[in-house]
């Protein structure tokens, strides 16, 4: 299951790696990534409802971890695209509003969903076999109500709730920079950064994005102006890198046991090395 789930991943990461490249406008993006996403989806549903479970262990990975993976990036690019769809064409304002209104759905959805939130985001598993294993739902457990109508073999009663947190937490990044951009010249896209002195990221590109937003967040750049693609293009030009997408790498960030892993140990190496000069 494992080496079939990988390839999986890495085809879809390659096709939506492409279609990003390939496409500048967001509803374009998404509605070519929101298909790709899907084709992939059912690819993985075909072979897993032939599949037979090793363990209910390996049961609860592919319903807590590997299929919400998938199904967020449909939720994802979807919500994106009805976003885009429906965004109005008036003033700055009226834009930032309609996108602060989408922010306040996630709130609500969470609002709605606050004891899965905690149980999920605190990696707890003692409900794990009423969340995660096919043919257990029970309706006290906060069901949503479209699920007794899907498909029991490739469904269980909370891999959708997994799938929407993880769509959501793309979302979030997704809208902030949107918002962010509101009123900024963007016409940095078209500029050509020639750099006199040729120096190679030769770092992890998970270190140099955490390092990116925290100088974006920190508002190192223009003020705190400069909007986190033009900061990550401007370090994909000077350190001859091609980053990816970053948002998802943000989440990946986000969702890793030492968040600010790379700049602790920058903090480190820095500290001791002040320490070895003072002696």
């Amino acid at each position: 299951m494992k080496n079939f789930t990988q390839n999986l991943e890495s085809e879809l990461d390659s096709k939506l790696h492409f279609i990003a490249l390939e496409n500048q406008k967001n509803i374009v993006q998404a509605e070519l990534s929101m298909n790709e996403s899907l084709f992939i989806l059912e690819k993985l549903k075909k072979f897993m409802i032939k599949y037979k479970f090793q363990s209910e262990g390996e049961e609860i990975e592919f319903f807590k971890q590997i299929k919400p993976h998938f199904l967020s990036k449909v939720i994802y690019f979807n919500k994106v695209y009805n976003i885009e769809m429906r965004r109005p064409s008036g003033g700055e304002e009226i834009v930032r509003q309609y996108l602060a209104e989408e922010q306040n759905k996630i709130k609500n959805f969470f609002i709605n969903n606050t004891d899965f939130y905690g149980y999920y985001r605190s990696q707890s598993t003692f409900l794990d076999s009423k969340y995660f294993i096919r043919g257990k739902l029970d309706i006290k457990l906060n069901v949503d109500s479209f699920v007794y109508e899907s498909d029991p073999r490739f469904t269980t009663s909370h891999d959708f709730k997994v799938a929407r947190i993880m769509a959501n937490d793309m979302l979030e990044v997704y809208l902030k920079n949107e918002i962010d951009k509101i009123g900024k010249d963007h016409n940095i896209d078209n500029k050509i950064y020639t750099p006199k002195v040729k120096l190679n990221w030769t770092d992890n590109k998970a270190a140099l994005i955490e390092l990116i937003y925290a100088l974006y967040y920190k508002g190192s750049f223009n003020n705190g102006q400069a909007d986190i693609k033009e900061i990550a293009k401007y370090f994909e030009a000077v350190f001859n890198t091609d980053l990816g997408d970053i948002y998802r790498s943000y989440i990946e960030i986000k969702n890793r046991n030492s968040r600010t892993k790379f700049i602790s140990q920058l903090k480190e190496i820095l500290d001791n090395k002040m320490e070895e000069d003072d002696i």
